[in-house]
């Protein structure tokens, strides 16, 4: 059994339609953020001493990061779903997309949240947010101009652990400039598995 540490509104629903669409029975223990800071609650550090979600207990061992997860997840139920053939061209796009989701790619995204306390105050900082923010969006739409998913033909890992951005970019507006990625979003959000992940993991403010 597959534990899933889950925070609402948090990184960690994407794990949980990972495990729906693979079918593979798991157990959620929910937390709830803050309803005045909305930050992860204490008792997320007693599991792990960042205190952060998602976290997945899985054969006696705790894993944290979601690209982590997703990609042990896939290795060790997968069955071959889910990713390209080791060692294809594919698997190494597929590699690179678990990686380039939180290592690049949500830093601007997540910067504008935190600026956007500030006011007036984060005026200098607004012309380069936003222009890295147009800059990562742009690449991911020319990535999926074309093409129903990131990598071959079919939804994979790739697809889970990017659709936060497209969430995220939802929530700040900035889709309607990206209609490839906007397609995307809509078309991963429609899946059987998507929606029963939804049920499951409570309120969720991004879908």
């Amino acid at each position: 059994m597959i534990t899933v540490h889950h925070l609402n509104n948090s990184r960690s629903q994407r794990i949980l339609w990972l495990l729906e669409e693979l079918g593979a029975p798991y157990e959620i223990r929910k937390y709830s953020r803050d309803a005045q800071t909305n930050l992860a609650p204490p008792e997320l550090e007693a599991v792990h001493p960042l205190g952060k979600s998602p976290m997945v207990e899985l054969e006696g061992a705790l894993l944290i990061e979601s690209g982590a997860i997703i990609q042990t997840v896939i290795e060790r139920l997968g069955e071959g779903r889910l990713q390209p053939a080791p060692g294809s061209p594919d698997h190494v796009r597929h590699t690179m997309w678990l990686h380039y989701a939180e290592g690049s790619a949500m830093l601007p995204l997540m910067l504008q949240l935190y600026t956007g306390r500030l006011g007036e105050a984060a005026a200098p900082l607004r012309p380069r947010i936003d222009s890295e923010i147009a800059r990562h969006l742009g690449f991911v739409e020319r990535e999926l101009e074309g093409r129903d998913w990131l990598v071959g033909d079919g939804l994979t890992g790739a697809d889970i652990q990017m659709s936060f951005l497209g969430e995220i970019a939802g929530v700040y507006g900035l889709r309607a400039g990206f209609p490839a990625m906007d397609a995307w979003v809509k078309r991963f959000q429609a899946r059987p598995a998507y929606a029963r992940a939804l049920e499951k993991g409570g309120p969720y403010s991004f879908a």
